[in-house]
């Protein structure tokens, strides 16, 4: 198949099974349909997204140069968008997403952090004392 070839998110999108899948990954469209079987990361993963904007999904996952090599053998064609589509993903929106609902998870990172030192300057005086009052008597 072509490489220029256009397809509308409307045609991906019908083509979501584990015999006829294709996804679209920063507004280029793969055909994956070979590849199911062959994924490790389970053919689940990419029924999930499959006839949609995987982008964030494959960006998130850190894939290596091996990956990208053979997602470029699944090209078929470009992601021709139109008024209707939805907006495309990019890694940037994901990273951005990721990092602002991440601002809570850090304080309670540092607070538990906190707590274990605190905690155990705690035991540690608390064994001094024992240890002193035992050779004491």
């Amino acid at each position: 198949m072509s490489e220029n070839k256009e397809f509308t998110f409307q045609e991906v999108s019908g083509h979501n099974t584990k015999k006829d899948l294709y996804m679209v990954i920063h507004d280029k469209v793969y055909d994956c349909t070979s590849f199911v079987d062959e994924h490790p990361g389970g053919e689940e993963v990419l029924l999930d997204v499959g006839g949609q904007d995987a982008t964030e999904a494959f960006e998130d996952v850190g894939h290596s140069d091996e990956a990208r090599e053979i997602l470029d053998g699944l090209l078929v064609g470009n992601l021709k968008r139109v008024a209707g589509d939805p907006a495309p993903r990019s890694h940037a929106q994901a990273t951005t997403n990721a990092s602002s609902s991440s601002g809570s998870s850090t304080g309670l990172g540092v607070g538990l952090y906190a707590f274990l030192v605190v905690g155990g300057a705690i035991a540690y005086g608390a064994y001094q004392y024992l240890n002193a009052a035992a050779e004491s008597q």
